[in-house]
């Protein structure tokens, strides 16, 4: 019988010890932070409701979710026939979103699912309510540098207040977390209320998704990508010479003051900026803050100030975004809650700091003392001291075989375990311990409550 090569599906990875320290290492700076502003921990379930994700994220972002097909066994509602039709066949059936097969779908982002709990909750929690969400998502796309199809996001979210101190403080998040991993950046913003003036402006009001999404692309199919996607939309001459002015002026806010003249929503977002703006200046911030006309952040739920972060010295993508939303629960039927939130986007994070070599020195190994023995006599005597040397909070290995001694220490030295006990007759005879200092070589006699003040103090 052939033997099927092992690997994991296109997108998906696995993560070594030493992988899974240096993103602990990015968690715990950005968990420290949130909670110094207030945040209090969330999780939701992987798997949500198809209908609590579908129509979110627009068409296009509709057509990354993962969808989980029922199991025939447990869940499917079909005759006999249905059941006996082949994979193949139910799976194209699947797309068509068949409640009878398709009712569960991996979450595609953690703010919608956030929204749902907000709803489910809102006789439980307190308003505002203050969370931070660290969980793997899911998206269908294709893979490529930066992008996975399980990646995890890192989430802060405020719901049940309008107030612009809440882009304040995220921004101050943002800048925190990026000036303790040593990381150069930008924090680009935008508001949607601004986007909304555009099209007024430019004249395709009933197109505005299209611009957005459009524009939104802007860094990966650059203008003309943008031109060309737009008129296969069906915008007209008049309206593309438009959005291509708007693509090639640096546009300030003072400048939108006169574009948007005739646009009270427009006027509202350039107001709400340089409320923003101005809040910030009060702040001692070292960290560059730019207004970005262009920046469109694709997910339908924004409403008002927009963010994207971006590295300043590689090019990966934006590795943190987000914005207000100001009805998302509204869909799940609490309306007019307004929140806003901002995402750091471990994994693009995780490959700057390791193409910039910016992760602190991290061990691969937690063990500081290993007990080795020559004899399974020895292994028996050395067992109740090393539980004797956890219980005082010392990270002890006992090798688990009385083989040759190079062996056991070679594979000390492998783990970069800093010190060894050896154990031989002579020792268990004794009382006095064999301890060697693996970096050193130096070896001492003494008993195991003067290894314990040793290894503590250390």
């Amino acid at each position: 019988m052939a033997v099927n090569k092992p690997s994991v599906p296109s997108g998906m990875r696995d993560f070594s010890p030493e992988q899974v320290l240096k993103r602990n290492y990015i968690f715990n700076t950005i968990e420290q932070v949130f909670q110094k502003y207030g945040f209090m921990p969330l999780q939701t379930p992987s798997m949500e409701n198809i209908d609590t994700l579908t129509g979110k994220y627009g068409d296009e972002g509709d057509q990354l979710i993962y969808k989980v097909l029922n199991s025939r066994i447990h869940e499917a509602k079909e005759d006999k026939k249905t059941l006996m039709r082949n994979d193949f066949e139910l799976m194209l059936e699947a797309n068509s979103n068949s409640k009878n097969l398709v009712e569960k779908a991996l979450r595609y982002d953690l703010t919608v699912p956030f929204a749902r709990y907000v709803v489910m909750h809102r006789n439980d929690i307190s308003f505002p309510f203050k969370r931070y969400q660290m969980q793997p998502v899911w998206r269908a796309d294709r893979p490529q540098k930066g992008r996975f199809r399980e990646f995890w996001q890192c989430d802060a979210d405020v719901v049940g207040s309008d107030s612009l101190l809440n882009e304040v403080d995220l921004i101050c998040i943002y800048a925190e977390v990026f000036q303790a991993l040593h990381l150069d950046i930008t924090i680009k913003m935008n508001n949607r209320k601004i986007l909304h003036g555009l099209s007024e402006y430019i004249g395709v009001l009933d197109k505005q998704v299209e611009l957005t999404v459009a524009i939104d692309k802007l860094d990966k199919i650059g203008k003309e990508g943008v031109l060309r996607e737009l008129s296969e939309k069906g915008f007209n001459a008049a309206a593309l010479a438009k959005t291509e002015s708007v693509l090639n002026a640096e546009i300030s806010l003072e400048n939108l003051k006169e574009l948007l003249v005739n646009s009270e929503l427009g006027r509202t977002g350039i107001a709400e900026m340089e409320s923003i703006f101005s809040l910030l200046t009060r702040l001692n911030l070292n960290i560059r803050i730019a207004f970005d006309v262009t920046l469109a952040r694709g997910l339908n739920y924004y409403t008002g100030a927009i963010f994207e972060v971006v590295a300043n010295n590689i090019q990966i993508g934006s590795i943190g975004g987000g914005g207000r939303y100001d009805d998302l629960t509204g869909i799940f039927g609490l309306p007019g809650v307004s929140g806003v939130g901002i995402s750091f986007g471990l994994d693009r994070i995780y490959e700057v700091l390791e193409e910039l070599q910016l992760f602190p020195k991290v061990e691969g190994n937690f063990t500081q003392l290993i007990f080795c023995c020559m004899d399974d006599e020895a292994l028996r005597y050395a067992l109740p001291l090393a539980q004797h040397c956890r219980q005082h909070n010392i990270k002890t290995e006992l090798y688990p075989a009385a083989t040759k001694l190079k062996k056991q220490l070679d594979y000390a030295n492998s783990k970069k375990i800093g010190f060894a006990v050896i154990i031989g007759q002579e020792e268990m005879q004794s009382g006095l311990l064999a301890f060697k200092d693996l970096t050193s070589g130096e070896q001492q006699k003494i008993e195991v409550s003067e290894i314990i003040k040793l290894l503590v103090r250390s």
